[in-house]
């Protein structure tokens, strides 16, 4: 019953922390960006296209990030996917460091639900997952130009 309990807790406090991260900028109408599923993006293109377009449409409504802001990220992905396969966790994981400050420096609010799959990303650590993590940011670019 202890453990029921527990992870009754957890999810509670997973929730919370997903409620206040949608907040944090400021433009909460709509409660943040959706949550992108990290299985449906490995399995189904259409869905990652569809993600892509949504990310980019967000950003043209919230926020005024420059293109060459997206590129250098775009660059620091294709640098960790190359990255030797017993180093390419913690690259994600510095990347993440790194997306969560831009976020934060430039105020680009559209690119939370990047931050938090990026956090899926590294947490399964499954190559399929770096590579899908890096189309959707190549789809990003692209419809963004």
């Amino acid at each position: 019953m202890a453990e029921t309990q527990q992870e009754t807790r957890n999810r509670e406090n997973k929730a919370a922390r997903e409620a206040r991260a949608g907040r944090g900028g400021g433009r909460g109408e709509r409660g943040g960006p959706p949550e992108i599923d990290l299985d449906k993006l490995i399995a189904d293109s259409l869905y990652l296209d569809n993600q892509a377009h949504a990310i980019v449409a967000r950003m043209r409504d919230m926020d005024s990030g420059t293109k060459s802001q997206l590129r250098r990220l775009y660059n620091a992905v294709r640098r960790a996917c190359r990255a030797p396969e017993s180093e390419r966790q913690h690259q994600f994981v510095m990347l993440r460091a790194r997306l969560a400050y831009t976020i934060a420096r430039h105020s680009l609010r559209s690119l939370d639900s990047l931050e938090r799959l990026l956090l899926q990303v590294t947490r399964k650590n499954d190559p399929r997952g770096y590579e899908r993590f890096r189309d959707l940011f190549e789809a990003i670019i692209a419809y963004n130009e």
